[in-house]
């Protein structure tokens, strides 16, 4: 396979094919992201992608999941992620699902039509990043989209027949805006009803450069102060005590967190609040990931 490295990937893409449709991210703005900063967004020829496939067909013709990256297929046009999805399927004769990220910025430039004709073709898994519901947090972090745009791309998505997995950021307000930040968040989960929702939290890269200019993003008059473990799990509980979702798996099972959790919405919420609670009421850091974990 010819990746274009680094190259990134949802937990749960972990035994997919993954496949580089595109390289980079078509926004790249997100102050707090730092996936693709040293590249530069460009679609990728077919004659390439092509015979990426044909590599792929001949060494892991069993293969049941693919995962286009990098950071937005989503902006490449209706036709070729339709001639990508078609022949996918054709080359694989046990695939069982096709998944991408999307930005809410490429949702919302797409028509019904062509999402329609990119789900039919058999893209069934949109990865959607809504990182927080405040929209003061989302402006600060440049995120290129409002709350109440993230529903209508959500909106959208969900009308032309995709299965939405909707990823927030634990930590992007900091310590002083925490609890607005996840109750807002939890509001925004709660409009969109995704089929998934995760919790990851915030890590800053060690590049002065980029920790600068992810505090240069809140204003001086409310500085942005990291949070410590213990308060990191304070407000994933919060968020999971504000989510009135009624078909949704919530998982923080990704790395960075320190506190993993997995369950189904509504049935299960209260039993990850007790989870959540134990820790809280012990006050034990040891019971968390430990530091050294984050990120693996």
């Amino acid at each position: 396979m010819h990746y274009d490295l680094p190259l990134w990937r949802p937990p749960s893409e972990g035994r997919s094919l993954i496949l580089q449709a595109t390289l980079g991210c078509s926004h790249n703005r997100c102050s707090f992201c730092h996936m693709y900063v040293g590249k530069k967004f460009r679609v990728r020829r077919w004659k390439d992608l092509s015979a990426d496939i044909d590599l792929a067909a001949r060494r892991y013709p069993n293969s049941r999941r693919v995962f286009l990256a990098d950071g937005d297929p989503l902006a490449v046009g209706a036709p070729r992620l339709v001639q990508i999805a078609e022949t996918l399927w054709d080359r694989f004769p046990k695939l069982e699902r096709i998944s991408t990220y999307a930005t809410p910025q490429n949702l919302l430039r797409k028509s019904p039509d062509h999402l329609r004709r990119i789900r039919d073709a058999g893209l069934e898994l949109l990865y959607l990043g809504v990182e927080s519901g405040d929209p003061e947090v989302l402006e600060r972090v440049s995120k290129g989209a409002t709350p109440d745009q993230i529903v209508v791309a959500a909106d959208k998505a969900h009308a032309a027949g995709f299965k939405l997995s909707c990823t927030v950021l634990l930590g992007l307000a900091g310590r002083e805006g925490s609890v607005r930040h996840a109750r807002e968040t939890a509001k925004l989960l709660s409009r969109i009803d995704p089929a998934y929702a995760s919790a990851l939290s915030i890590m800053i890269p060690e590049a002065d450069e980029h920790r600068d200019y992810e505090l240069r993003t809140v204003p001086e008059d409310t500085p942005w102060r990291e949070m410590e473990p213990l308060e990191l799990v304070a407000e994933l509980r919060e968020l999971v005590a504000g989510l009135e979702c009624t078909d949704t798996t919530f998982r923080s099972n990704h790395a960075s967190n320190y506190l993993p959790l997995g369950g189904h919405l509504p049935e299960e919420k209260a039993e990850l609040l007790a989870l959540v609670d134990g820790v809280l009421g012990a006050s034990r850091e040891d019971l968390l990931r430990p530091e050294w974990m984050r990120g693996l």
